[in-house]
């Protein structure tokens, strides 16, 4: 396989996925699972126990970029069990100071006990998942808490020292008007959080939101509504001082999410845990999905990867290109030279010159990168720039 274009950053960001829920969300088709609080504590011990045979494949005291505890709910976690993961994180990999440590947490998980051990631990940013501030949509999509939560977790965070909170939220649910969006989007930015992440409903199969909306139970959410939603959060945000750095999130200056850019970037990570993947060393690979069975391999032994594939040169290109395009700062045409030898606008030339005729991609001396409206309909752009895997 041609390596010659590894020329991103050999410094991973580590992911540790938690693959456990209070209650499955009516939207979810993530690899997750409710009521196994039992699992907790072998859970745990074979993550780290993943961690440290990985370290040990390294060179002495790997660096790394970030790292995020993503899921699932890793708050549901007790500190306890979440220190045993972020210390022995600590023990086997080195961070530059102030890098990037993320906890995906959601309200009704927390206390003002547990996050400011968490901070003490070195977590210096939360995610916290609102999704809405509706409590009977919450019921509605079985979400496991409450409005009156998410203002407490928010709360409490702050008093427990963290400067970098962000809030996710969806739009575009069934039924969901265009100024209830609004609404929510005001009470959201009233929190003054330094990030949002707003992301438009997917309906995905094998969920309970499917057969609700297969059995004519609950309408499809109207497509041409979403579109208005997100021009909507684009407006507000801009009018609140957010950068919109990503197509789905928006920042206050110096607190875009250093963690996803990698993957923006298309850069490398190491995932630990059930249905973890990576990115590493020209390979990619994914970790076996059952936690339970996750377990019994690390406690035996057993490989726990599960499928491995060759990341080709055509492959990572065009996934640098429709990653990168996700980003308000575009592809750098030094930034891609420099990685790949090539030039992006001579290998690109056509569908550069076509979306930029559309006025869906704009163009000058230094990079590329969408307009607002090509943000919109970026799912139906960035195909474009998918190369031949044969040539």
């Amino acid at each position: 396989m041609d390596t010659s274009s590894r020329a991103a950053s050999s410094v991973p960001a580590l992911f540790v996925y938690i693959p456990y829920c209070a209650s499955i969300c009516a939207y979810c088709d993530f690899n997750v699972y409710a009521r196994r609080d039992a699992e907790f504590d072998a859970y745990t011990r074979a993550v780290t126990r993943e961690i440290e045979m990985v370290a040990q494949t390294l060179p002495a005291r790997p660096r790394a970029k970030t790292l995020s505890l993503g899921g699932g709910t890793p708050s549901i976690l007790s500190a306890a069990q979440i220190e045993s993961i972020a210390r022995t994180v600590a023990a086997h990999f080195e961070f530059d100071a102030g890098a990037e440590w993320m906890l995906e947490v959601n309200p009704g998980t927390v206390d003002f006990e547990k996050l400011r051990a968490l901070r003490a631990l070195g977590f210096n940013r939360l995610s916290l998942g609102v999704q809405t501030f509706d409590d009977a949509r919450l019921r509605q999509f079985n979400r496991a808490h409450t409005v009156a939560d998410a203002y407490a977790a928010f709360a409490w965070a702050r008093r427990a020292g963290f400067e970098n909170i962000n809030l996710d939220l969806i739009y575009g649910l069934p039924e969901q008007t265009l100024d209830e969006w609004r609404a929510t989007l005001k009470r959201a930015l009233a929190f003054q959080a330094e990030h949002l992440a707003l992301y438009g409903l997917q309906i995905e199969e094998r969920t309970v939101l499917k057969k609700r909306i297969d059995a004519g139970r609950v309408p499809l959410p109207d497509v041409d509504l979403a579109a208005q939603m997100y021009e909507e959060a684009v407006a507000l945000a801009h009018a609140a001082g957010y950068e919109h750095y990503e197509i789905s999130n928006w920042a206050k200056p110096g607190f875009a999410s250093q963690h996803n850019k990698t993957y923006w970037l298309n850069e490398p990570y190491l995932g630990f845990g059930a249905g973890a993947h990576s990115s590493w060393q020209g390979e990619r690979y994914e970790n076996i999905r059952s936690p339970r069975e996750y377990i019994k391999r690390m406690e035996t032994g057993a490989a726990v990867i599960s499928a491995r594939e060759p990341i080709t040169r055509a492959a990572e290109i065009s996934e640098t290109m429709f990653l990168g395009l996700r980003l308000g700062e575009g592809i750098a045409w030094a930034r891609f030279q420099e990685r790949f030898g090539e030039d992006a606008r001579v290998l690109f030339r056509e569908p550069i010159a076509r979306l930029t005729d559309w006025q869906m991609l704009q163009v000058d001396d230094t990079r590329m990168r969408l307009t607002e409206q090509g943000m919109l309909i970026s799912n139906q752009l960035l195909w474009r720039f998918l190369l031949d895997e044969s040539k």
